[in-house]
Order: structure tokens, then C-alpha cells, then sequence
């Protein structure tokens, strides 16, 4: 272990440690290299076959307390790749008995330069398609459920945080339904970019010092372990750019703003109950008190949450945009960095995903009484009255409604009888396309 005990000294000290994601999957190629060296005659059966069988543990977290390195380290994620062989290497000559170098041997045919931009895609790869993916999957599938019975509450519409002419719970909610699976769309896309790997690239990308078929053969064993459908890169690009994990973070920092924007809405939909809009109740949020003061106090704690895990995952993309400009020619320089964010993005990301659709949309209750209220006495409704009598007329009549008039008797006043009214303040008509006062000009 001299390589890593030496690097502590050398390397940042901030307790930012590779997560689970990223040990297993540079266990995972350290074990398919070893098996595709054995194959190739490069590395005898015995020594293949353990380096093979503590790779295997390192993959199941038998020796994550043993991966120290600090995130913060040689750009190109050598303090990572090194401690791992290091590792890899002490408990092959443990536990069989068998003299396997940490170079020799563990790294054979390799470099930290394409090995560790090959794992932390695996790993980037791999959290999107256990994890995140189902999670956003089920958050459309939860506001399509909320959204098909909240078509029918009407609500007033709101611009500029000022009245505007109605609309329906269900029609914000497809908002967020469409910008979700847009983001699942762009999401699938670039994690295909991703899936391409640079092994077999070593030192600057010419293969320079291991077999050519390596590469290939290691991918090949990667996607036996994971069907997950890995490709070999042009290495000289996936060692030198990080723009395609670039490229996916800035997707999950779209998704984070349509959280973001979603959460703030609901927010102000759940403000009150009595000062503010009051036009929903979450009932799960008033399992734990929201004030060590105020008695019965309630806070959109969950929401709230959420509204700082997106937060999170928004300033971990800036600090992605960073590390993916270090470097020069042949390497890029945030490699460690990279594979860190991303990871922790997915995590972030998941789990506000999952909290929200379980404690937040699946248990909305919308307060109706309290949204029509709103809804009709909104003064954007003189909306309708101005194709009849007039931008400038209608502007005057708007006045009215802040003196206290109300829609219906300005509407009685310009002679409209009460059927007529009451067509024209039809609110669920009003959702709809159309021309509201056809034929029934006065």
C-alpha cells in the first residue's frame, strides 16, 4: 500500500470519499481485464483467476473501508486506480498465497489514463438505468394518476404571481408530466453517448503496452457482467473530454429545474392555511411539527427538502462544467471529480423523486371550494367581456371589480340575462379553446 499511503500526504484531505457506484464499477474492470489478460496468455490461470476473485469481492464491498483516496487527487484519477490495484494485490497474496503485483499484475495492459474515465462511466451508466430512471419513470406515472383526477378542479390561472383567467389542476400538472418525459427522452439519449468506453486506450490513447484486442474483449466481458450494452470509444476522445458526462449532468440539471419549478408551485398552492392560498392539503407534511415555537404549526417539509437536493445537484453540474475544461491535449484533469458528481447527482436525484411522488403528489388533496373561490373572482374574467365592448371599456369595468363589483352583476348591468351569465361564467368551459361570447352579443 506505499502508493497510497504516500498520496494521503499528497492529496486533499476533505473526508470526500468514492461512493459504492464508482468502487464497484473499477472492481468490475479491473476484473475484466484480468480475466481477458488470462485468455490471452498474458497472465497465468493462478494469478488470473484470484486477481479475478478479489476483484469480484471488491465489486460486493468486501473492501470499500480499504479505498481511502480522497475525490480530490491527480486529475486523472491515478490515487484511485492505484489504491485499488494496491488492494486488489494485498489480498491476493493473503488470501491465496500468490505474488500479484500491483502493476505487474492487477494493472497489466492498462493505465489509470483509460481505466478510470472507463469505470466512472460504468458507474454513471449504471446508477441512471437501477435507479434514477425508475424513479422518474414512477413520478410520471404518479402525476398522470394525480393529474387524471384533478381535471376537472378548476383553479385560478396566475401570471406575474396576478390574476389570470382559469385553468385546471390537472392541466399544470401536465406540464410537469411533458417536461418530465422530455427529460426521460434526452436522459435515454445521452446515457447511449456515455456508454462509450475508453479501455484499451492506456497511456495517451494508442493502445501503447497491451494487446489489441484488449479493449474490445474487456468491453465485451463489462457488458456479460451488466447487459447494459457498452461500446468501445475513439479513446483518444474519451480520455481527453469528459463532455459526454458533461452533457448528461447538464440534463439532470434540467430535470432539477422543472423539480425546482414544480416544488416552488406546490409551495404556494400549500401557503396558508388562513393568510395564504390554502388550495391544497398535504397531509403527510404534518407529521412532524414545523415550528419548535408554534404549536400545530405546519410546513411543505418534503417540498422544502427537495427544493435544496435540486439545489445540490444544480451547483454540482457548475463544478462538472469546471473539472470537464481541465486538462490539456492528451488527458483531461477532473476525471475523479467528474465521476463523483454524477454519481452523487443520480443519488440526489432519486431520492427526491422518490420522496416527492410517495409523501408529496401521491397524497395531494386538492381544497375545491377554496380553488373555484379563487377562480371566480379572479379579474381576468373581464377577459371575456372585452371582445364584446372594448379593450379601453373593459379596463374600466376592471376597476369596478377592485371597488368590490362583482363579474356577474357588471355582466347583468350591460343587459346579458342570468342564463346568458351564467354560460359565459361556465369555469369549466372557460379551460377550453374557444370563443366564449359568440351569439351572445348585446
Amino acid at each position: 500500500m506505499e502508493y497510497t499511503v504516500r498520496a494521503r500526504d499528497l492529496f486533499m484531505s476533505t473526508d470526500t470519499k468514492f461512493p459504492r457506484e464508482v468502487i464497484w464499477a473499477i472492481g468490475l474492470v479491473k476484473y475484466a481485464a484480468a480475466r481477458v489478460n488470462t485468455e490471452l496468455g498474458l497472465l497465468k490461470p493462478e494469478v488470473g483467476s484470484a486477481v479475478m476473485n478479489v476483484a469480484r469481492k471488491l465489486m460486493n464491498g468486501e473492501y470499500d473501508g480499504e479505498i481511502t483516496v480522497d475525490v480530490h487527487q491527480t486529475g486523472s484519477g491515478t490515487g484511485l486506480n492505484m489504491n485499488v490495484n494496491e488492494v486488489i494485490s494485498r489480498h491476493v497474496n493473503t488470501e491465496y498465497g500468490i505474488n500479484a503485483h500491483p502493476n505487474d499484475h492487477v494493472n497489466l495492459g492498462q493505465s489509470s489514463n483509460d481505466v478510470v474515465p472507463s469505470a466512472i462511466r460504468v458507474s454513471a451508466v449504471k446508477s441512471y438505468l437501477d435507479s434514477l430512471r425508475p424513479a422518474l419513470l414512477n413520478m410520471i406515472r404518479v402525476m398522470e394518476e394525480k393529474g387524471g383526477e384533478f381535471n376537472n378542479v378548476v383553479k385560478a390561472g396566475r401570471t406575474h404571481l396576478r390574476d389570470a383567467l382559469p385553468i385546471t389542476l390537472g392541466q399544470e400538472f401536465s406540464a410537469y408530466i411533458d417536461a418530465f418525459k422530455h427529460d426521460l427522452s434526452l436522459l435515454d439519449s445521452v446515457i447511449d453517448y456515455v456508454k462509450e468506453l475508453p479501455i484499451g486506450g492506456t497511456a495517451v490513447g494508442t493502445g501503447i503496452n497491451t494487446h489489441p484486442d484488449f479493449g474490445n474483449r474487456v468491453v465485451k466481458v463489462i457488458n456479460e457482467e451488466t447487459n447494459l450494452g457498452f461500446r468501445r470509444a475513439n479513446p483518444f476522445r474519451a480520455m481527453r473530454l469528459l463532455t459526454d458526462l458533461l452533457s448528461l449532468s447538464s440534463i439532470l440539471r434540467s430535470l432539477s429545474m422543472d423539480l425546482y419549478r414544480l416544488c416552488q408551485d406546490i409551495r404556494l398552492m400549500f401557503s396558508g392555511p388562513f393568510t395564504g392560498l390554502n388550495e391544497v392539503d398535504i397531509p403527510t407534511q404534518g407529521e412532524v411539527a414545523g415550528s419548535s415555537i408554534m404549536p400545530g404549526k405546519v410546513n411543505p417539509v418534503t417540498v422544502e427538502s427537495a427544493l435544496q437536493a435540486v439545489s445540490t445537484v444544480i451547483g454540482l453540474d457548475e463544478a462538472n462544467m469546471m473539472a470537464a475544461m481541465l486538462g490539456e491535449f492528451e488527458l483531461s484533469m477532473g476525471i475523479p471529480l467528474m465521476g463523483y458528481n454524477v454519481v452523487r447527482q443520480v443519488r440526489i436525484l432519486t431520492e427526491t423523486m422518490d420522496k416527492l411522488s410517495s409523501l408529496v403528489i401521491r397524497e395531494m388533496r386538492p381544497n375545491v371550494e377554496r380553488m373555484r373561490h379563487y377562480a371566480e373572482s379572479t379579474s381576468a374574467l373581464i377577459t371575456l367581456i372585452s371582445p364584446i365592448i372594448g379593450y379601453e371599456k373593459a379596463s374600466e369595468l376592471a376597476m369596478q371589480l377592485k371597488e368590490g363589483h362583482s363579474i356577474r352583476d357588471i355582466l347583468l348591468k350591460l343587459g346579458y340575462t342570468e342564463g346568458e351569465v351564467n354560460r359565459i361564467l361556465n369555469l369549466e368551459e372557460l379551460t377550453k379553446p374557444g370563443i366564449k361570447l359568440r351569439g351572445i352579443n348585446k
